[in-house]
């Protein structure tokens, strides 16, 4: 510190951090340590111009600061900020399904990318076949309207945040005019016509009423809704409560209400309640608590793995103990990994970290682009299945994540593959069968410009604009989602690059017209951290295609320098240099991973965890399923903050 740091980021410095203070030990909370930490181990400071440490002293004093700020952690608290969430929209779909075993969609999912056809996601089985038969909701607009309940209230708008998941409680309140429209919803839930026996699993067992004689009606009432809310709430329900709408039941029979009827509105109100709606009881039980319950915490790891409410395995796991021990929770999780529930998972986590739903909006220019439009339709059905894919076949033949970087096999459609162009691979089986029923065959990459998720379609084509590459936003990108680095914004005065190049500029590559941007002193520090990113990816156009030469007829430069230590020419070395710092990009993995399932922003206390994660799973080569199994095990996940 005191060689390469302290002249800037002194008592006396230009740097917006004080090290003076930590070097001195005077300054030492975890959240600086963290920060230091981080920056020095991503090659982020000393600022590129400046001397270097040797790699070395770069990685003693990352192990050393890491060492510290496992210390801190022990000693200091961390912030206990209780963040009660409720259900997201795709949550809620999939826990009234569940309680009511229903055979009809709630309503349509726009969150639900690559729909099964034929039953190709079976986890069960262990592998991904080799050809799938896949349907895109989100671009196929009328297309694939599933069977769903007629007549559904409209679902309370769920936010994200802008570097996060729509699992993210600041997002998701609960105030007195969303509870009105919750209740709204749920009876429009029970109204449908369409809830009816055939489409309702539970219907004999809760909705139908009891044969005359049967035990007396208030014992059959009182059994019913102790199983039902039991898995509603997720937990053993308190007589009180269960009092309480027993006697909601009753008394709408006392009127003459069917019985049907008053079990239906009973359940309209169960959907309703707070209980049903937060993930986690909202009352004291956290209070001074350092670790969830085991009911809390089988509802954390369904709505994690499932999407949804814990299912009555699960539940008689916590009931009976299994759930506070390290083999029980193993038990419990890869008996959930081989669940066809696990395709929620798979719905929700990869398309918000990769961010896909971005391809939604993009639109190539017509014009230079014309392959990307067939019909009424647009490649960008085709694009987002691609990585989508890839990650179900990753995480049901539980490979290392690495894959993500450099695969060696992908799946690819028919029409996909003919867009790539040069790039294209050896997928004669995959024959279109339609527009909303698309095939991907499983192909080998043995060419490493093809494979992973970072240089595949989709991503290429987001991140453009419909003219031409943004290597900006390709490098944001690519620091957000594989290193978990997302940069500052831009300052607000920083004028945006012209659209077209000038008469003066029209000779230069966009590398050498992004550079007055590295002129000015407050974007310097970014540029140094994205733009040999970005830059990275240029041999890929507008919409994937490999270029060798812009239209100019210069030649692009994908070249750079990764952690301002690993030098590479190309996109292949450029995927290399990753894989060489494998554990940076696990690392950053992990976070995405536990972020998603706590809904909520990463402290120092729980990033020592996910270096426990890290180091315990580097033995079997970073398997997905083991950084999950990490990610639950951690002290991060049972904890209630």
């Amino acid at each position: 510190l005191e060689t390469h740091c302290i002249d800037c980021h002194g008592a006396d410095g230009e740097g917006d951090v004080d090290l003076q203070l930590l070097a001195s030990g005077q300054e030492q909370s975890p959240e600086l340590i963290e920060l230091v930490r981080h920056v020095i181990e991503l090659h982020e400071m000393p600022p590129e111009e400046m001397e270097q440490p040797s790699k070395e002293a770069r990685r003693r004093v990352a192990v050393e600061l890491q060492y510290l700020l496992a210390e801190k952690t022990r000693q200091t608290e961390p912030p206990r900020k209780l963040s009660l969430r409720r259900m997201n929209r795709f949550q809620y779909h999939n826990a009234v399904t569940d309680l009511f075993d229903l055979r009809r969609a709630v309503f349509s999912l726009p969150e639900r990318v690559a729909r099964v056809y034929a039953n190709y996601f079976d986890p069960a089985k262990g592998r991904l076949p080799d050809i799938v038969a896949v349907g895109n909701r989100p671009l196929g607009k009328s297309q694939l309207i599933e069977p769903r309940l007629a007549g559904v209230a409209p679902f309370p708008q769920d936010l994200r945040a802008e570097h996060g998941f729509d699992t993210q409680a600041d997002h998701l309140s609960l105030s007195p005019l969303l509870m009105e429209s919750f209740l709204s919803l749920g009876q429009s839930i029970v109204q449908s016509k369409d809830f009816v026996k055939k489409n309702v699993g539970i219907w004999g067992e809760f909705f139908e009423a009891p044969e005359k004689h049967a035990d007396p009606e208030s014992k059959v009432i009182e059994t019913r809704l102790t199983k039902f809310l039991t898995l509603a709430f997720r937990r053993p329900v308190e007589k009180e409560t269960l009092d309480r709408y027993v006697s909601f039941v009753t008394a709408k029979r006392a009127k003459g209400i069917s019985f049907e009827d008053s079990m239906k509105a009973t359940a309209a109100a169960v959907i309703a309640s707070p209980r049903f709606l937060y993930i986690y009881n909202a009352d004291s039980q956290f209070e001074g608590a350092e670790a969830l319950d085991p009911y809390s915490f089988a509802s954390r790891l369904s709505f994690f793995l499932w999407g949804s409410i814990p299912d009555e395995q699960l539940l008689f796991a916590a009931e009976a103990g299994l759930l506070e021990n390290k083999q029980g929770i193993r038990e419990e999780v890869r008996r959930m990994l081989k669940s066809k529930k696990l395709k929620r998972f798979c719905d929700a986590f990869p398309l918000q970290w990769l961010q896909l739903d971005r391809m939604i909006s993009a639109t190539p220019d017509p014009d230079l682009f014309p392959h990307f439009y067939f019909s009424k339709y647009r490649l960008s059905m085709h694009m987002m299945l691609e990585p989508l894919l890839l990650f179900e076949a990753v995480l049901l033949e539980n490979l290392p994540v690495t894959q993500f970087i450099h695969s060696d096999f992908t799946y690819r459609s028919h029409q996909l593959n003919k867009a790539y162009a040069e790039l294209g691979l050896d997928v004669a089986a995959a024959k279109p069968t339609g527009p909303t029923r698309l095939v991907f065959e499983r192909t080998l990459t043995q060419d490493k410009r093809s494979g992973g998720v970072i240089t595949n379609a989709a991503v290429m084509t987001m991140l453009s604009n419909p003219e031409r590459s943004q290597p900006i936003s390709r490098g944001a990108w690519l620091a957000s989602v594989v290193f978990n680095d997302p940069p500052k914004p831009p300052p607000a005065d920083v004028p945006p690059l012209p659209e077209h190049a000038g008469i003066e500029t029209e000779t230069l590559t966009l590398r050498e017209r992004l550079s007055a941007h590295r002129e000015r002193a407050d974007c310097r520090g970014c540029h140094e951290q994205i733009d040999p990113l970005g830059f990275a990816l240029e041999n890929y156009d507008a919409v994937g295609r490999w270029r060798s030469t812009y239209e100019n007829g210069r030649s692009v430069n994908s070249s750079g320098k990764l952690f301002h230590q690993y030098d590479f020419a190309n996109i292949t070395e450029f995927k290399e240099a990753i894989l060489k710092e494998d554990a940076t990009f696990v690392k950053a993995f992990a976070k995405h991973l536990l972020s998603f399932a706590l809904g909520r922003k990463l402290t120092p206390w729980d990033n020592v965890d996910v270096e426990d994660v890290v180091a315990t799973t580097a033995g079997d080569g970073y398997k997905i399923q083991s950084i999950i199994e990490g990610v639950v095990m951690s002290p991060a996940f049972r904890s209630p903050w």
